[in-house]
């Protein structure tokens, strides 16, 4: 992808899943990476391998939550580079469970890291992508984001929010030179399955419960980058994520008898303690 050649590119989340994959496609193509993570040795490691591999990267430590770290790195970036061509808001976390089992602080970290860290990240960057007069803000969402997600719902509000942010923010910036994209995927392959706390249940395998087949992380980087190269609004996938979104958008009830099975299987395994 000759687009990403010597463009700079900040990817948050960027130590494992699609932050990773994101990571080694951008650098295969030519592009200079940062890769941000939490976990700032996982970074550090995944920038290591790509250098070794003949990309241009460097890891940080990045927590997303937090405003001033997420606008020093932006800043240190363009810094170095005197530029910012893409930022990769792609850091998440979740929590399973039902609603009537979970307090303010669960919700509290959700929204911190899925949308206040793309808040933070989306206009810190815009800010000076509109100043350089151009640049592509992707944001990570979800297809929980376009048709909800029970059992997950803070989760799926988060990623509603950062799908109005991203399409909100586009038309604001389209005169000025600046381009947003919202990635809505389906099922693909993460940590974040093994990594989620589940409230009241045990699941001892995380994907044997997942409907759908996750998709290989570098094959849905190849499919976000190939969206971001075409300016696409939304990048939605696999095919029966986009099937899910049209039923939805047809007629929201087609999908109520998916909603009610899902909260009917968590049920039958919740312990009502």
């Amino acid at each position: 992808m000759d687009q990403f050649k010597d463009k700079v590119a900040i990817i948050t989340g960027g130590a494992s899943g699609i932050g990773r994959a994101l990571s080694q496609t951008l650098c295969q193509s030519g592009a200079r990476v940062v890769v941000a993570d939490s976990n700032g040795e996982g970074a550090q490691n995944v920038a290591s391998g790509l250098n070794q591999a003949g990309g241009r990267a460097e890891g940080v430590a990045l927590d997303v939550s937090r405003a001033e770290d997420v606008q020093k790195l932006i800043a240190e970036t363009v810094a170095k580079h005197e530029r910012l061509d893409y930022m990769f808001n792609n850091a998440g976390i979740t929590i399973a469970g039902e609603v009537r089992d979970m307090d303010l602080d669960h919700w509290q970290r959700v929204i911190e890291v899925n949308l206040r860290g793309v808040i933070y990240g989306s206009t810190t960057a815009y800010t000076v992508m509109v100043e350089q007069g151009f640049g592509h803000i992707v944001n990570i969402a979800s297809l929980a984001g376009l048709i909800g997600y029970p059992i997950n719902t803070p989760y799926a509000t988060t990623k509603y929010a950062v799908v109005g942010l991203s399409t909100s923010l586009r038309a604001e910036g389209e005169e000025l030179g600046v381009k947003v994209s919202v990635v809505c995927p389906g099922y693909v392959q993460s940590n974040i399955y093994y990594a989620t706390p589940v409230l009241q249940a045990d699941i001892p395998d995380p994907l044997a419960a997942i409907p759908f087949k996750p998709m290989d992380t570098a094959k849905a980087a190849q499919i976000i980058l190939r969206g971001v190269a075409r300016n696409h609004r939304f990048i939605v996938f696999p095919f029966y994520a986009r099937l899910l979104w049209w039923l939805y958008r047809l007629h929201p009830a087609l999908l109520a008898p998916l909603d009610r099975q899902t909260v009917t299987e968590f049920r039958a395994i919740r312990r009502d303690e």
